[in-house]
């Protein structure tokens, strides 16, 4: 069988939201200017930005939510706007799972942990009986919960991180090659948000599964990451490997961010902070131009050309 090189190929994908808001004149939010990204199997993709930056657009775009503007997402080749019988879309949404920021509200409260895992087991799989429940005890233990005590509990009695975790083995309960995570780890508590990313990318690594991690976290981005894209105003600014792109940005928005990230050893007055107000007000304002030209820094290394500030 052919090896495919990209599980996952984005294409110039554009998506402008028609506001039409109670008063005022209606008017047009570009999301995504023009994306072309690709994932390749078993690998990971971070898109890091702040919060308006396009970034959860674009995993929802990848997840079918809605159609885009123009542009398109290929899966395995396939334009997936293109998936019109019942059977394609299924086996979409079976190989595509999404991972979202609440682990709480991604759970129905009512039903216990085993009905969670389950469900996909039946609807998928076909599972019933003692398969079903081999499966269920097994998808548990490979996101490092006790089926014994798990199992037969309601979403509200585990913690948030055993709460993420079961999201995540329900994308594994149904064979999911593409893992959407849409900033898994920013409603943990600090202490396990590294053992999430630990299990992600030990599902990354010995079950091959794909993950297009969604952060404003540029350091868990480096952590999981084996290419990174940066966002900003609906158009990627600059991408790459996680080590060319982090130790040695290019664009001022990828500086900007990676300032950001809190410095124990520098002290915090009223002066830096306005400071960087400033700087970041300037950054924005020159990350918000679109621009088509492309510049190579070096291999595995690409960034949007910008104006000097």
């Amino acid at each position: 069988m052919q090896q495919v090189s990209e599980l996952l190929r984005i294409e110039g994908a554009t998506k402008i939201f028609h506001m039409k808001p109670m008063l005022g004149a209606a008017h047009e939010v570009v999301a995504l200017n023009n994306i072309s990204l690709s994932i390749r199997p078993g690998k990971a993709l971070a898109v890091v930005g702040e919060s308006g930056s396009g970034k959860s657009t674009l995993g929802r775009a990848v997840a079918r939510l809605f159609q885009l503007s123009s542009g398109t997402i290929a899966f395995k080749g396939r334009d997936i706007a293109g998936m019109r019988s019942h059977a394609e879309k299924l086996d979409y949404l079976r190989s595509v799972q999404m991972v979202f920021q609440d682990p709480f509200s991604a759970l129905n409260p009512a039903h216990t942990i085993r009905h969670h895992l389950e469900r996909p087991l039946m609807l998928h799989r076909k599972l019933r009986g003692e398969a079903l429940d081999s499966a269920v005890q097994e998808v548990c233990s490979d996101v490092e919960l006790d089926p014994a005590v798990t199992l037969e509990k309601y979403p509200h009695e585990l913690s948030g991180g055993q709460r993420q975790r079961v999201n995540l083995a329900r994308a594994l309960a149904v064979g999911a090659e593409l893992i959407i995570a849409d900033e898994p780890t920013s409603m943990l508590d600090v202490s396990i948000r590294r053992s999430v990313l630990d299990l992600m990318r030990r599902m990354k690594e010995t079950r091959s599964i794909t993950f297009l991690y969604i952060t404003h976290d540029i350091a868990t981005a480096q952590f999981i990451a084996d290419d990174i894209a940066i966002m900003y105003a609906g158009q990627v600014v600059e991408w790459g490997t996680p080590n060319l792109v982090i130790s040695n940005p290019q664009h001022p928005y990828t500086k900007l961010l990676l300032s950001a990230v809190p410095d124990p050893a520098i002290k915090l007055d009223g002066t830096g902070a306005k400071s960087f107000a400033s700087e970041a007000q300037a950054v924005r304002a020159l990350a918000r131009k679109a621009s088509p030209e492309v510049m190579e820094v070096q291999p595995g290394h690409f960034v949007r050309k910008f104006d000097p500030i």
